[in-house]
């Protein structure tokens, strides 16, 4: 890649491949099973899109663990990783 924005380019094309025009057709949080198979700890929200992919946050973007996912709802702004 030339430059940062490139770069940025790049992985917002791949992001909106991946997410534009889906439907999230169930949400549950990874099973201790899915957690290990992964060697993590916190089992963060698991949301299954219409094509069958699974999309869930990890603290990092080397996938060391689960992460939580904040929103703006002011009611409820974290969802939390269970233990």
């Amino acid at each position: 890649m030339k430059d940062m924005k490139d770069w940025d380019m790049h992985w917002l094309t791949e992001a909106k491949e991946q997410l534009m025009n889906r439907q999230i057709v169930d949400v549950r949080y990874m099973t201790k099973e899915e957690a290990d198979d992964m060697d993590w700890y916190c089992r963060p929200v698991v949301m299954v899109l219409d094509d069958g992919n699974l999309i869930y946050p990890s603290c990092d973007d080397e996938g060391n663990n689960g992460g939580a996912l904040f929103t703006n709802n002011q009611a409820n702004p974290v969802l939390p990783v269970l233990r």
